[in-house]
Order: C-alpha cells, then sequence, then structure tokens
C-alpha cells in the first residue's frame, strides 16, 4: 500500500481497502484464527499473573478456618496459642513471652515443613501432652498443605 492509498484509507474508511489488498473470502478463517490466538497469547499473561493471588487467597482462608481461633500471624500477638509468625525454622516452645505446656518446652526439635505437616495432622503424635485443645488434626494433606505455604508466606513476605 502507497503512502497516499494509506491515508486516503484511513481518512475515506467507507471506501474500504484498496483492490489491491482486499483479502480474498478464502482467507478469512486463517486470519480470524490467527489474530485470536495473537490476542490469546497478548492477553494471557494478565489472567495468568491472577493464579498465585487465588492461591495466597485459598492458602490464607484454610489457615483462618484451622487455625485462627487460637494463633495469629503477627509476631508478639500471643492469643489462646502461640503466635506463629517465622514459625518455619523457629526450635519449638521457644517463644520467650509465651506459656508453653512442658511438653512443647521440652519438644528437642526446629519447626521445618515436614515436622509442621506432621504435626498439623496430628499434633498429639508429635508432641504427647500439647496444649492443643480440642484441635485433633487437619485430615486433608491438600489443607495442610496450604496453611505450611502460607506460614511460609508470612515469613518471606510472598502475597
Amino acid at each position: 500500500m502507497k503512502r497516499r492509498q494509506f491515508i486516503t484509507f484511513l481518512t475515506r474508511p467507507n471506501a474500504g481497502w484498496p483492490q489491491d489488498l482486499r483479502v480474498q473470502h478464502r482467507y478469512w478463517v486463517p486470519l480470524i484464527v490467527a489474530l485470536s490466538g495473537m490476542a490469546c497469547v497478548l492477553s494471557s499473561h494478565s489472567s495468568l499473573s491472577q493464579e498465585p493471588v487465588k492461591e495466597a487467597a485459598s492458602e490464607q482462608q484454610v489457615f483462618n478456618n484451622a487455625c485462627r481461633t487460637c494463633h495469629t500471624i503477627r509476631e508478639g500477638d500471643n492469643r489462646q496459642g502461640p503466635n506463629l509468625y517465622k514459625v518455619i525454622g523457629r526450635k519449638a516452645g521457644s517463644l520467650p513471652d509465651y506459656s508453653y505446656s512442658s511438653a512443647m518446652k521440652g519438644a528437642d526439635f526446629v519447626w521445618d515443613e515436614e515436622k509442621l505437616g506432621h504435626f498439623i495432622a496430628s499434633p498429639d503424635e508429635v508432641v504427647p501432652g500439647n496444649k492443643m485443645k480440642p484441635f485433633r488434626g487437619l485430615a486433608s494433606t491438600d489443607d495442610r498443605t496450604k496453611v505450611i505455604a502460607y506460614l511460609r508466606s508470612v515469613a518471606t513476605g510472598r502475597p
């Protein structure tokens, strides 16, 4: 398309495409498919970026439903249970401003994801004599994974 043809097309769109640039009917379907694919690729980034936000919200919801009655994730904010801020990597029963059970104070391990997963599944098996009553554990592996991911995100600042 020459410059004059292009300017004419822009100023008089009803005149249509110049005769030598018209798309034949048999090319419409591939053209529409190609343009749709390009639109999908260009818009997919924004839809993919929503997934971590949805997952983080799901993790927080499971934490809220299972743990928030007794625990918070704010440093220094102990309730019926100790705060769980940066619990992964902390020695069990070690917060100085919380009154742990003697069983938890005597537990000789550091919380890692594996130990936390076992504890959330069955607290009495990991630390017999703990004070987490009436909580008996989360049966769902998926829910335990979400709680641990949420606790990890709190420590690392991931949304």
